[in-house]
C-alpha cells in the first residue's frame, strides 16, 4: 500500500491584515500597521499549493477562521449588533480588538500536532489541537481548528481526534510548529520530536530571558500520552534559550525534518552531541542524514530574517528531496550561498525551489508555517473529505471565490467596518459549501 506525507496548507483569511501582534516574532513586530493585501496572500498560498500538488505531492487545504472574533468581544462584554461590537471594542479597547482580528490562524504549523497511525497504540491518525496559551489572539483559535480538523478527517475508523490541552500557560502547546517526525518512510513507525522551550514545574531549569518560551516539556509529554505514542519512539529536545532570545519562537524557525534528515542550526538545541545519540538509538541504526548549519555560514540573524529553516523538505521520489523556500532566501548572500553548498554535499536533498510567500513573511510566517503534515497511507487519503484535497478543479474555485470576495488592500482602520464583517461571513460560508464542511463557524452555528 503506498503511503504519503500530505501537507495541508491553511488557506488565507479575507481578512487577512498585518498587526504586529506576536512579542518574539521579529518579521510580525517588524511589519506591523501595514496595509496588507488579503487577495494577493490568498492566491500566493494557493499558487504554493497548488506547485506542490503539480511536483506530484498530495495536498490538502484547510480553512480560514473568522476575523474579527465576534464571539470573543461579546465574552469579554461588548454588547449589541455586530456593528456595534465591532466599533465600540475598536474604540473602547484597540488592542484587544486587533488581537480579535489576528490573521494569525494561516499558520496551520500551530494548529495540530498529528501522529501517524505507524506510530500510535490503536493504528488511528491522531490530532491534537494546539491551545496557543502564550498569545492572547492565538488562544481564540482551538475551538475553531477542531472542528475544521473533525469536518477533514471526519471518519473515526481512521482518526481520533483530541480536545486542546488546558489552556493554562503550564501546558503551552504550539503544535507541529515545536514537532517533527523521522522515519525511513512516512508508513513505517518513526521517532517524533518534540521540542519545548522550559520546564513548566521546574524553574531551576535553563529558560530564555527576553523573549518567551511558548512550548514546555508537560505539553509535549501530554500530547505524546494522548496519542498513545511508545517512550521508544519520542524523543523531548530542549530548544537553545539563547536562539529563542534571538527571534527563534518555534522550532520550525531553526530546525525541519523529513524522513532521515534532520537539518538544523548549531544553535537550535541544548545538549545537541546527546539529542543527535538518542535520535540514532531510537531510529535503530537505519541511516541518518544530520545537517548541522554553522553560525561562521549563516548567523541566527540570517536565519530568521530569511526562514531557511521555516521551509519544507519533501521527497519527491526515492534519495531525491527538496526544500521548498521562500525567496528571502535566495535574496540574501550568505544563506543562497549556503544553499548552494548544501546541493554538493552526500544528502538525499538534491535540490531548491523559491517560492514568493512575502505576504505571509510580511507577518511572521514561511512556507514551512503555511503546512500542516499528516502522514498517511492511501486508505487514510481516501478517508480524508475529498473536497479539501487539491487539484485542478479546487484550485480554479478557490481562485474564482478568492476573487469575488477578498480586498485587495486592507488597513487597521477597515477592521472595524461592519460591511467588511458581512463580506467575510459571506465569503466563508460559501467556502463551507464549496470545501463540504459544514457549520464550522460560530455565525453559522447561532443562525440553526
Amino acid at each position: 500500500m503506498q503511503q504519503f506525507e500530505v501537507n495541508f496548507d491553511g488557506l488565507v483569511g479575507p481578512t487577512h491584515n498585518y498587526a504586529g501582534l506576536s512579542v518574539g516574532n521579529v518579521a510580525s513586530q517588524s511589519n506591523a500597521n501595514a496595509v496588507s493585501n488579503p487577495k494577493e496572500a490568498a492566491k500566493q498560498g494557493l499558487a504554493k499549493m497548488k506547485a506542490l500538488a503539480d511536483m506530484g505531492m498530495k495536498q490538502g487545504v484547510l480553512a480560514p477562521q473568522e476575523r474579527p472574533d465576534v464571539a470573543a468581544l461579546r465574552r469579554l462584554g461588548f454588547t449589541g449588533s455586530d456593528g456595534n461590537v465591532l466599533k465600540s471594542a475598536a474604540k473602547q479597547a484597540p488592542q484587544v480588538f486587533l488581537a480579535c482580528c489576528s490573521a494569525s490562524s494561516m499558520w496551520t504549523a500551530n494548529a495540530a500536532t498529528v501522529s501517524p497511525g505507524a506510530d500510535t497504540a490503536d493504528g488511528r491518525i491522531h490530532f491534537t489541537p494546539a491551545n496557543l496559551t502564550n498569545k492572547f489572539h492565538r488562544s481564540l483559535e482551538p475551538e475553531v481548528t477542531g472542528r475544521i480538523l473533525k469536518a477533514t478527517f471526519a471518519n473515526e475508523k481512521y482518526f481520533a481526534h483530541h480536545t486542546h490541552l488546558p489552556d493554562n500557560e503550564h501546558f503551552g502547546d504550539e503544535g507541529a510548529a515545536n514537532h517533527t517526525r523521522l522515519c525511513r518512510n512516512y508508513g513505517s513507525a518513526g521517532v517524533e520530536l518534540f521540542v519545548y522551550g522550559r520546564y513548566a514545574f521546574d524553574s531551576s531549569k535553563p529558560a530564555p530571558s527576553r523573549y518567551p518560551a511558548r512550548q514546555t516539556l508537560e505539553a509535549s509529554q501530554a500530547v505524546a500520552r494522548l496519542h498513545g505514542l511508545d517512550d521508544d519512539g519520542v524523543v523531548y529536545i530542549q530548544q537553545n534559550p539563547d536562539v529563542i532570545d534571538q527571534g527563534v519562537f518555534h522550532n520550525d524557525v531553526i530546525a525541519v525534518g523529513n524522513q532521515n534528515v534532520l537539518f538544523f542550526h548549531e544553535q537550535a538545541f541544548l545538549n545537541t552531541p546527546a539529542v543527535l545519540t538518542e535520535i540514532r538509538r531510537k531510529f535503530d541504526d537505519h541511516p541518518l542524514h544530520f545537517i548541522e548549519v554553522p553560525t561562521s555560514q549563516v548567523s541566527v540573524l540570517d536565519a530568521v530574517s530569511t526562514y531557511l529553516f521555516n521551509t519544507q523538505i519533501i521527497t519527491l521520489s526515492d534519495n531525491h528531496m527538496a526544500i521548498i523556500a521562500p525567496s528571502e532566501c535566495e535574496e540574501n548572500p550568505a544563506v543562497s550561498s549556503y544553499l548552494e553548498s548544501l546541493l554538493a554535499m552526500d544528502t538525499p536533498i538534491k535540490e531548491v525551489k523559491f517560492f514568493n510567500v512575502k505576504q505571509s513573511m510580511r507577518n511572521g510566517g514561511g512556507p514551512a508555517c503555511l503546512r500542516l503534515r499528516v502522514a498517511m497511507t492511501e486508505q487514510e487519503l481516501n478517508a480524508t473529505n475529498p473536497r479539501t484535497l487539491m487539484n485542478d478543479i479546487l484550485f480554479a474555485r478557490l481562485n474564482q471565490w478568492v476573487e469575488k470576495h477578498y480586498r485587495d488592500r486592507l488597513s487597521e482602520q477597515d477592521l472595524a467596518d461592519p460591511a467588511l464583517l458581512d463580506e467575510s461571513r459571506t465569503a466563508l460560508d460559501e467556502l463551507t459549501q464549496i470545501m463540504h464542511l459544514g457549520s464550522i463557524y460560530p455565525f453559522q452555528q447561532s443562525a440553526l
